[in-house]
């Protein structure tokens, strides 16, 4: 097919910060994970589909397996609060409120939403 590209699972984009592989960040209104190390304004492979363990918000119990999460870019971690945040998927694992427990199991939905109204 002439028009075809790629599958969309993985992309090209500018950094919008520095990131470590395996470490999300917002690129535009798509929530992804950096598939290799990247300085902020270099090009970079991203992922937006699939399951990973990624920052959380230290303090806040994940109760429920599919509830919606979102990306706090302010903080640069996953959050259940909507206000202000991008949607981002959905939890996967549950954890609890912790201040210790700062990684979360997020499956990313690969959709480019705008931040919810603060």
């Amino acid at each position: 097919m002439k028009t075809f590209v790629q599958e969309g699972r993985t992309f090209t984009a500018p950094a919008p910060y520095d990131r470590k592989g395996g470490e999300a960040a917002l690129i535009g209104n798509i929530v992804a994970v950096a598939v290799f190390d990247v300085a902020q304004g270099a090009e970079g492979e991203w992922t937006c589909e699939g399951i990973y363990d990624l920052a959380k918000a230290p303090s806040q119990a994940w109760a429920e397996i599919g509830n919606v999460i979102y990306w706090d870019d302010e903080n640069k971690r996953f959050t259940t609060v909507a206000a202000g945040n991008t949607l981002a998927g959905a939890m996967m694992a549950t954890t609890g409120n912790g201040a210790d427990e700062t990684v979360g199991r997020v499956r990313l939905n690969g959709a480019a939403r705008p931040a919810e109204a603060a």
